[in-house]
């Protein structure tokens, strides 16, 4: 479980993040969703560390993040660009990662390989891959050391359909197996195939948090599309 409390970020004078308060738990996947600039990038850095708050305590398992880095070896995330070192094979890439993480991880990434149909691109340089099969090599680095946190921002963007049924497939396994997962995506089709609860984020605020069933309550609409944007006018 991730424990957000009183989470604030400012740049200067402006607000990033602004009083977050919001309980990620095991085993249910957590979307966040808001329009661009609305905070759901830093709000995830401060989750990995990547960006310190101003304010506030992230709870990782009941440890505060801030004061044990440890926990990060127990994430796997994708990014929304990725970026690898260009001048490695896909093989290399991936025996580098085991070499930095300290960890074999040669039987799920097998596994992942064969899911994703990767075998024929193993020996290609990163630098020749197109952006749909790097965007495969990112999710299979998420997932291969097989995390207790997973964090995925935009993660089926130039995935092609079969792909990203394979995808979406994965991760309602991984929800079942006990993961903490946080999904950021900006197809509405996917976070309602997927997501548990949600997180609406407004100018670094959150506005909503709850189930998607509760959203459609309170805005009053029958289907999610209708209900984001009520969120947004109101």
């Amino acid at each position: 479980m991730i424990i957000i409390k009183n989470l604030e970020k400012k740049f200067g004078k402006i607000y990033a993040l602004k009083d977050i308060n919001m309980e990620i738990e095991k085993g249910k996947i957590t979307s966040l969703i808001g329009p661009n600039a609305s905070g759901k990038t830093t709000l995830i850095k401060s989750i990995l560390g990547l960006v310190i708050p101003t304010n506030g305590k992230i709870l990782v398992n009941d440890i505060d993040i801030f004061k044990d880095y440890r926990y990060r070896k127990n994430i796997g995330y994708t990014s929304q660009l990725a970026n690898f070192p260009d001048n490695l094979t896909v093989n290399e890439f991936f025996n580098m990662m085991q070499d930095i993480r300290g960890k074999n991880a040669e039987k799920k990434l097998k596994d992942l390989i064969e899911i994703f149909e990767l075998e024929s691109q193993l020996n290609k340089k990163i630098k020749s891959l197109s952006g749909g099969t790097k965007q495969k090599v990112n999710i299979i680095l998420a997932l291969m050391f097989d995390p207790e946190i997973l964090i995925f921002d935009e993660p089926t963007v130039g995935l092609d359909p079969i792909t990203s049924i394979k995808f979406k497939k994965l991760i309602l396994e991984e929800k079942n197996k006990g993961k903490t997962i946080i999904y950021v995506s900006h197809i509405i089709n996917e976070i309602e195939d997927l997501a548990d609860n949600l997180g609406f984020m407004i100018e670094g605020k959150i506005t909503f948090f709850g189930s998607i069933q509760e959203l459609k309550e309170r805005t009053n609409t029958q289907n999610l599309e209708d209900a984001i944007v009520c969120s947004l006018n109101s």
